[in-house]
């Protein structure tokens, strides 16, 4: 029987074709695998991406979320804060820093509208402190009162009583020293500013204790004026840094110059001194043996009204 020829050569061939498809299988196989590996990693990077842009969207909202409150915060505070005058009295104010400005230029004009500061300094006292404030309000005028701490504490319960109504009355409060020791605060005519300080800040507390710890001024007025002295750089650089208008005046009753004057030579003297100038801060006292200057008030009063001023208080 005759055997028959096997063909090596094309068994050789197939089982080359199965090893290519075997190593065809097995890289696609791989490149599945890599693939599929690659795929998880990026679909994991996404993810992680995605969770990390969640994250800093959270903290971002929160962060917006915290300033937010403290702004709100700040505003209650600032809303509680009363400056030299209720809420209320801030319709009638007038920023304090430019008449000080203006006082310090000499610069009485005001762009052709009139206005004039109505003050009173050295209170309260229990004998004229309440008449002025009687004639303030029939005439629905606002008035600065400049007080002075040791005047109040010696008229006791009824002054500070004096203070409270000043204030919810919508007239504005500032400072004139505690003592108004002149030879204290400025020795041989020159500033002692460590005094100074102590005195002024001494006043400062006494009204908190009054018109309560939200209350505060940024006004004040020295004894004497600020013009009358040597040596006051030191105070300068303190009233900059605390924000504080130190306001004189340019014109008076003359109710402290001189002599004892009557009502009528107070208006008189006052009228002189404010003629011609738009811009008008009266100086005025409301303390003990001052009993004309509420007598001469409503007459000054008048003057200021026929002559179409308007009636600001300073803070």
């Amino acid at each position: 029987m005759r055997k028959k020829k096997i063909n090596f050569s094309s068994k050789r061939k197939r089982n080359n074709l199965n090893v290519k498809r075997c190593a065809l299988i097995a890289i696609a196989a791989v490149l599945v695998i890599v693939v599929g590996f690659k795929g998880v990693n990026a679909t994991t990077a996404f993810i992680e991406e995605k969770r990390q842009e969640r994250i800093e969207m959270q903290k971002k909202a929160e962060a917006e979320r915290l300033e937010e409150e403290r702004k709100r915060k700040e505003e209650e505070e600032a809303k509680k804060k009363m400056v030299g005058v209720t809420h209320e009295g801030k319709k009638y104010t007038y920023d304090a820093k430019k008449i000080e400005e203006k006082l310090a230029k000499y610069d009485y004009s005001n762009d052709g509208k009139k206005m004039v500061f109505l003050t009173f300094d050295d209170g309260t006292s229990k004998t004229n402190t309440p008449e002025v404030l009687r004639i303030l309000d029939e005439n629905n005028i606002k008035a600065t009162f400049f007080l002075t701490g040791s005047n109040i504490e010696n008229g006791g319960e009824t002054a500070r009583e004096l203070v409270k109504q000043e204030f919810e009355s919508g007239h504005a409060i500032a400072n004139h020293s505690y003592s108004h020791d002149c030879n204290k605060l400025y020795p041989g005519r020159n500033l002692d500013m460590k005094a100074f300080k102590e005195d002024y800040e001494k006043n400062d507390k006494l009204l908190k204790s009054i018109l309560g710890e939200n209350f505060t001024t940024h006004v004040m007025r020295c004894p004497g004026g600020y013009m009358s002295w040597k040596n006051m750089d030191e105070l300068d650089k303190y009233l900059e840094k605390n924000n504080i208008a130190s306001i004189d005046w340019n014109a008076l009753n003359a109710d402290a110059e001189g002599g004892k004057k009557s009502a009528q030579q107070l208006v008189d003297y006052a009228i002189k001194t404010s003629k011609g100038k738009e811009m008008v801060v009266l100086l005025m006292h409301d303390t003990y043996g001052k009993e004309e200057t509420a007598k001469a008030l409503p007459s000054i009063i008048k003057y200021f009204k026929d002559n179409g001023y308007e009636f600001k208080t300073l803070s």
